[in-house]
């Protein structure tokens, strides 16, 4: 059984500072699933990818940033077979890197972080790109380049290079025909909002497998990320609610009320006035059930 005060604690410290270690915390979110995961092996599978690409790099006697980016992509895709996958997409080994490493499949954003990894071990300029409803990856472009499209892969495509009618196609696949494409869509992101992206990924699928325990498991490691946030503290509630835990529920939603302000002026948005009074409700309901237990 995981400890996840413990785990959460060595997540925090993972997480910490300007430029966190993208493979270790994500084999720390993989302990959610494997809670005895050792990642030295795991480590030393991405080194020697590493190791290998940047031979094929030498042996390419490539000079561009480009093309050195297309030769790690063929060499992960098509060599080494990492594909997305398209058949259980909800299948919790997806978001755990250990298995994506060993099955060489897996959803976009870890995949991407193979890709990430490799990359960084093969000199290769990678950023990941949190595009709306599938992570992507990008050649880090030079500042004088910032105005044009980038050269895009998806990741869970067999590396596939995305034209500009390709990112506007997957952008109306998630937000409908109406979305309008911005080159600002393309934008790198850190590592700490990958790490965030996988576990908000891993949470939605949780809370849709109705496995409750593990969706607060892995808001323990959110709020470890951003103890600020307002959205994983309501949620860890309502996850607390779920499982009987009352008075851990009415903590939390309490808090979410005090930090969101339950507030009736125009100013505030009506979904969000309508949230408020259902979390009051809630918390109403909460308030009896602990005191009857007192």
């Amino acid at each position: 059984m995981i400890n996840i005060d413990k785990l959460a604690r060595e997540f925090a410290d993972t997480v910490s500072g300007q430029s966190p270690d993208l493979a270790c915390a994500a084999l720390l979110i993989a302990r959610l699933e494997h809670p005895h995961l050792n990642p030295k092996p795991s480590l030393e599978c991405l080194d020697r990818m590493g190791v290998e690409a940047r031979q094929q790099l030498a042996d390419g006697g490539s000079k561009t940033q480009r093309t050195q980016f297309e030769i790690l992509s063929r060499y992960l895709f098509r060599e080494r077979g990492f594909t997305g996958n398209s058949t259980d997409h909800e299948d919790p080994r997806n978001s755990c890197l250990n298995q994506v490493l060993d099955r060489r499949t897996g959803i976009p954003v870890t995949l991407g972080i193979v890709f990430l990894e490799v990359a960084k071990r093969a000199g290769v300029r990678a950023a990941g790109v949190s595009f709306p409803g599938h992570f992507l990856v990008r050649l880090q472009a030079e500042s004088s380049e910032r105005n044009r499209l980038p050269l895009v892969i998806d990741p869970a495509n067999s590396g596939r290079i995305m034209a500009e009618g390709d990112c506007r196609e997957l952008l109306h696949q998630h937000l409908g025909d109406d979305s309008e494409f911005d080159l600002r869509l393309l934008e790198p992101v850190n590592a700490k909002q990958i790490i965030v992206r996988v576990l908000e990924n891993l949470k939605r699928m949780y809370v849709r497998l109705r496995s409750f325990p593990q969706a607060r498991n892995v808001t323990e490691l959110l709020l470890a990320v951003k103890p600020s946030g307002a959205v994983d503290l309501r949620d860890r509630g309502l996850l607390a609610y779920h499982l009987r835990d009352f008075s851990g529920a009415l903590r939390d939603l309490e808090a979410y009320l005090h930090i969101t302000g339950r507030s009736r002026n125009d100013d505030v948005p009506v979904n969000r006035q309508m949230e408020h009074e259902q979390i009051w409700e809630h918390i109403k309901m909460l308030r009896r059930r602990v005191a009857s237990l007192n």
